[in-house]
């Protein structure tokens, strides 16, 4: 009960007026529910319910909170029901413990499936009550640092699992001390030998450093009293994981790394935090592309400070971070710092604001249904390093680092993204695949006529993008394979002299649809399209009376129909032949051929990402080739023109370039923004790659045009 005390009078310190009575209660409940549990240590299971709840003091968590912590594992490891939970607690506090257990009771088919459920259900908890979080890194951190006493296999698999997921959700909440430790924690599990050694030799070094930051220090104190700045100014060792990270993915030894401990100066006053750096910067110099103002751009995560490097009394770098102490407070403790301040006021203020990436995340997870596609996503979600970029009106936008103008598209908007042609990036028009720099300023070119291809997949870095994309696609595969199936179906019944559309417009098809498990006609249409339905057996559940062997003729027209689409297919007979819009191929490029249960043969580029996504469907690919002596008609490519400067008569030239090589266009889009760059898509028909290649090269010699580029699909 000693501990019990300590909670109880370390409470009202921060949150006055608390119902302290409930932690007396929760306290009893959770001990008699873990009666004769013991942990891996050898101590009562009680000892860890308490120590997280230590911890959510620590984090200045409310009341309700902490008590939480004491029964949150009641529900996954006693016999204990949420129905006790809610009379005994109320319905808050039992939503809390619920949220925080793991799902034990169903039965799934992979260890990989259970980590992606449960993670899943604490996302939607989190949603609905983030404190369902704070729980879970209480309870994590706790775990972390009793994990010597867990059979080594489980300790790695749970320290590796702390270091993908736990110590970034950390970081996305400001909670720097809490992900450090999780980290050095992490390290320690998973690289115990590398991990003795660098804390051997980062002591060593500290050693040796430590004269050269107090000298630093010093000058720094009496340079700042001249001028009547007040501040005050440590030395910050950077923990075990960031030294060992840098050394791991940078490649350097250990003794190239100077950085091994920062100075912090914290100020009263964010004027004081200005004026501080430019009296750093006058007494050494500062390291070229190492200051960074997180002060005037804040991270998602609400941190603020300014970082700068500069070359130290002794010549080696030295980092610097100044900061007030508002924002250092953040800075450690992230949002258990808000908490109960956003308790206390209502609507809307940045507290709401840095959890966008929760709700984004929350509302990607829910077209996911292969847990390792979730799990990478998450990880790729929670990654800290990101690069932040300006809309036109100034507004900042967070993206993943190396992330491109279409990421930046679909962050401002889903619609945006959706119809994104072009970017302008600090007034500059740039191909859709360059990497944005932090302080870019972008604007998005759209067009009405514009839509995601798969090749987009290909280049874009966030989450969100890539998941509307793949949502837009689904939705236009479908309405292809709506539109394939039906042509199938049509082909099919036009063997046995049947009227397709009577046949797909009455009851019996509705019926048969219905028979095979599909809501409509259309999804059964789609399916023939898609090739997990065979066209010839549902053709025969509705007409089997008709079906007769088709005549020879009808035999040979759908053979020459094969022959003029210009491909020779080995060995395959009869197939309808069709080309792929994501990839619009050509003759010349390296092609390969899909083949559809339906009985349809769609034609890719080998280098094509749809054929690269089909490993699964390897049996359904088939060599094609051009059949260069058959093929003597145009086909439609598209091409983008980039201008960098607009002028009368440049339009005429690019045109007359195109003529030049005997290429015909069917369709041309011209956008000019207002510096007089633009974009000019072209729909161009021609006979085959070698053509289009001479379009494009005759196109670059025009003057004022910068780029051109094939563009995959129509």
């Amino acid at each position: 009960m000693t501990e019990l005390q300590t909670l109880i009078e370390e409470i009202p310190k921060y949150q006055p007026g608390a119902d302290l009575d409930v932690l007396t209660r929760a306290y009893r409940f959770s001990e008699a529910s873990h009666q004769g549990q013991q942990r891996a240590s050898g101590e009562p299971y009680l000892s860890h319910p308490l120590a997280v709840a230590h911890l959510l003091v620590d984090f200045k968590m409310d009341v309700t909170t902490v008590t939480a912590g004491l029964l949150h594992d009641v529900l996954e490891d006693t016999g204990a029901t949420k129905d006790e939970l809610e009379r005994e607690f109320g319905q808050e506090i039992a939503n809390l413990v619920d949220g925080v257990s793991k799902i034990g009771k169903l039965a799934f088919s992979s260890r990989e499936e259970r980590q992606a459920e449960n993670f899943r259900k604490m996302l939607v908890a989190m949603a609905r009550d983030l404190r369902v979080l704070m729980i879970k890194l209480a309870d994590r951190l706790h775990n972390m640092r009793t994990l010597d006493y867990l059979p080594p296999e489980k300790a790695r698999k749970i320290g590796q699992e702390t270091l993908d997921i736990y110590a970034p959700l950390a970081h996305r909440l400001g909670m720097a001390k809490v992900k450090a430790e999780l980290e050095d924690l992490a390290l320690r599990t998973l690289h115990p030998e590398a991990y003795v050694d660098l804390q051997r030799r980062v002591a060593k070094r500290r050693l040796e450093r430590e004269a050269e930051i107090n000298q630093v220090i010093a000058i720094l104190e009496r340079k700042l009293t001249e001028v009547g700045i007040e501040a005050q100014i440590r030395g910050r060792p950077k923990h075990f994981f960031s030294i060992w990270k840098k050394m791991h993915d940078q490649g350097r030894e250990f003794d190239e790394i100077y950085d091994l401990t920062a100075v912090r100066v914290i100020t009263s006053s964010v004027r004081d935090c200005y004026g501080t750096l430019g009296i750093i910067h006058s007494l050494w110099k500062p390291v070229p592309g190492r200051f960074k103002d997180f002060i005037a751009m804040p991270k998602v995560n609400m941190y603020q400070s300014l970082h700068t490097t500069v070359i130290g009394p002794k010549g080696d770098p030295v980092e610097i971070q100044i900061r007030t102490w508002e924002m250092h407070k953040i800075a450690e403790e992230g949002i258990a710092a808000h908490w109960l301040y956003k308790e206390k006021k209502a609507g809307k203020d940045k507290l709401d604001e840095s959890l966008v990436w929760l709700r984004q995340l929350i509302e990607t997870q829910q077209d996911m249904k292969d847990p390792r596609e979730f799990m990478d996503t998450v990880r790729v979600d929670l990654f800290p390093d990101e690069v932040y970029v300006f809309t036109p009106k100034g507004d900042v936008k967070a993206l993943p680092e190396s992330a491109t103008p279409i990421d930046f598209a679909f962050a401002v908007h889903t619609k945006v993204g959706e119809h994104c042609v072009g970017a302008k990036v600090n007034g500059k028009l740039v191909p859709l695949r360059t990497r944005l720099r932090q302080g870019d300023i972008v604007e998005i070119v759209t067009s009405p006529n514009a839509h995601p291809t798969r090749d987009w997949l290909q280049i874009v870095k966030s989450t969100r993008a890539r998941s509307k994309i793949n949502q837009w696609l689904k939705v236009e595969e479908r309405a292809r394979s709506i539109e394939l199936g039906r042509e199938l179906f049509e082909r099919e019944a036009k063997k046995y002299r049947l009227n397709a559309n009577a046949i797909l417009g009455g009851d019996d098809a509705r019926k048969v649809a219905a028979e095979l498990g599909f809501p409509g006609v259309d999804d059964l249409l789609a399916a023939i399209g898609y090739g997990k339905s065979s066209v010839h057996q549902i053709l025969n559940k509705l007409a089997p009376t008709a079906i007769l062997e088709p005549p020879e003729k009808a035999r040979t027209a759908t053979s020459k129909a094969k022959a003029e689409q210009g491909v020779r297919i080995r060995g395959v007979d009869d197939l309808l032949v069709r080309f792929a819009k994501c990839c619009n191929p050509l003759p010349g490029d390296q092609i390969v051929g899909f083949i559809t249960r339906g009985r349809g043969l769609t034609v890719h580029t080998r280098d094509c990402l749809t054929v690269a996504k089909s490993v699964l469907d390897r049996e359904r690919l088939i060599n094609v080739e051009w059949d260069v002596e058959e093929e003597t008609s145009t086909r439609p490519v598209r091409i983008a023109v980039y201008i960098g400067r607009d002028r009368p008569g440049l339009l005429s030239e690019i045109t007359g370039a195109i003529s030049s090589q005997n290429g015909n266009i069917t369709k041309a889009e011209v956008t000019v923004t207002d510096d007089r760059r633009g974009i000019n898509n072209f729909v161009v028909e021609v006979a085959d790659l070698e053509q289009l290649q001479g379009i494009m090269t005759a196109i670059r010699e025009v003057p004022d045009v910068i780029n051109v580029e094939r563009v995959r699909g129509l």
